[in-house]
Order: structure tokens, then sequence, then C-alpha cells
């Protein structure tokens, strides 16, 4: 094999097809909102940032309400749309699972007493309307892009 067929190899892009560069994207923001839970300025009150439970008083861009569990979930969230994206199908199925997922919590947020145990993960009004937001976004996403993806290969 001569060098510049291994170069040629070696060149391979990560994220090639649309919906796999989509996963990218939504992975690398989860990430980064993940990170600004934790960083003071980008979220207020961070010293009430809790475990987990409705009484967590941080608020990411003091909109909204977050706890340690909420921005590991967005790191998780993060990595796993980041990994997912070298492939066309697992970055369909992140993007698409992703935002069924989101849409879960949109109506779960929409059902639950805010101030009760069920709300764990914490959710206030303003996470529950960016879940929609996500979730519609999401799986969008995946089935408009996957399909040019999947036409690709």
């Amino acid at each position: 094999m001569s060098t510049s067929a291994r170069t040629t190899t070696a060149r391979h892009r990560f994220a090639e097809t649309p919906v796999q560069k989509a996963s990218l994207v939504v992975g690398v923001v989860f990430l980064v909102v993940g990170l600004a839970g934790f960083i003071p300025g980008l979220t207020t009150n961070v010293g009430e940032l809790h475990g987990a439970g409705h009484g967590s008083g941080a608020l990411l861009l003091g909109v909204f309400q977050v706890s340690v569990l909420h921005n590991v979930v967005h790191l998780l969230f993060g990595v796993l749309g980041v990994a997912l994206a070298r492939a066309v199908r697992s970055a369909r199925l992140y993007l698409i699972v992703g935002g069924v997922v989101y849409a879960v919590l949109w109506i779960y947020g929409l059902v639950i007493d805010k101030e009760s145990q069920a709300n764990f993960v914490p959710l206030n009004s303003a996470d529950d309307w960016l879940h929609f937001v996500l979730a519609i976004g999401m799986v969008a996403l995946g089935v408009l892009l996957g399909r040019r993806g999947a036409r690709r290969r």
C-alpha cells in the first residue's frame, strides 16, 4: 500500500452526513450545558445546587432549575450524542429516541407537582417548555436528516 493510500484512509472524517453532524452538535451542546450547570455566573445560586430533588435553588442562566443529577444527565446525554455520531444509524437513533425521551420529560414535567418528591430531577416550567422544543427539534433532525444519510449509503 502506498503512502498516499494510507493518508486518504487516515483522513476519514468523523461525522460525514448531516444526521451525524446533527448528533455531534446536539451532543456537544448537551456537554456545554452540563458543564455550565456547575459554573457560578452561568448558574445562579450555585450554593443551593443539590444532588437531586425539587429543593435545588440553582438556576442555569437564571431560568432553568438544575441539580447535580440534572447536570450529570446532560453530560451523559452529550457523551452519547458525540459517541453515536460515528455512524448514520446510531446518530439517527440518538436524535429520534432522545427526542422521544424529551417528549416524555415534557409531559412528566407538566403533570407532576413541582413541589413534590416526584420532581426529583428537578424541573420548572422553563425546563418543561425547553424539553418540548428539544423533543420536536431532535425528532425532526433524526427523521429528516436520517433519510438523507440513509440515501447516501
